[in-house]
């Protein structure tokens, strides 16, 4: 039987291997294609896949399984529960992939996209460009269908030329730079607040006027720390919750 080929991932030391993993492999999950198969590797071939230990990996299955994107059978293996819900808490933690896997997993739809001059507010991140490339998306449940989040993301426009809208839809941003465009990403720096949902936000999202909603701001920076998009988020207050983790050293 055909197993699912999750995404390779390159390691950060400083932070925890199984949470890494985790994170990683849920994308890979989240933003898989319908053809694909629902069965995992063994662990020891998906310890070998991201060069981690077995307890390493078998820590971050049991992550998932936990928050029931798979389910494992004594003898039968691992595999993809296809009906899980999607939605999930806002975790902070520090990788990439975390970011990620946050943002995958949910039907997507581009509103508009195209150049707009830098907004005032962004202009500190856009000092050296007149224009961004701008992109609207409209995000939902995978099994309902109801919506739960709409993202703005400006991109610096030598980085959008190389940006494939289908792409879009299907990861991402931060995957579509990484992956796709191949942006040498050095960090994001989050930001997340109460808000009340505005005209716009609360017709999008089917939430009543002045509802709590969570705003999001999500600096990417390649590695010489210049920014490369700026993420702008509005999560619907309930559908998701905030969460960071501080791991001690």
């Amino acid at each position: 039987m055909t197993s699912f080929a999750p995404d390779s991932i390159v390691l950060n030391r400083k932070l925890p291997l199984w949470y890494q993993v985790s994170q990683s492999l849920r994308a890979s999950i989240l933003g898989r294609s319908p053809q694909d198969p629902l069965r995992l590797p063994t662990e020891e071939q998906l310890a070998g896949h991201y060069g981690v230990s077995v307890l390493t990996m078998r820590q971050a299955l049991k992550e998932l399984e936990e928050e029931g994107l798979i389910t494992r059978h004594r003898r039968r293996g691992t595999f993809i529960e296809p009906h899980a819900r999607r939605g999930s808490p806002v975790r902070l933690l520090g990788s990439v992939d975390a970011i990620v896997a946050q943002q995958s997993g949910m039907t997507t739809e581009l509103l508009d996209h195209g150049c707009a001059p830098v907004p005032g507010e962004l202009a500190e991140f856009f000092p050296d460009v007149p224009e961004v490339a701008t992109y609207h998306r409209l995000r939902g449940d995978e099994r309902t269908g109801e919506p739960t989040n709409h993202a703005r993301n400006y991109v610096r426009p030598e980085l959008a030329a190389r940006i494939d809208l289908g792409d879009l839809v299907r990861w991402p941003m931060t995957k579509v730079l990484r992956d796709v465009v191949g942006a040498d990403i050095g960090r994001i720096t989050d930001t997340v607040e109460a808000r009340l949902a505005d005209p716009e936000t609360a017709k999008l999202l089917q939430v009543p006027l002045l509802s709590p909603i969570l705003h999001y701001t999500g600096i990417t920076y390649d590695a010489g720390g210049r920014p490369l998009d700026v993420a702008v988020i509005q999560y619907r207050g309930d559908r998701f919750s905030f969460t960071v983790t501080l791991e001690a050293t």
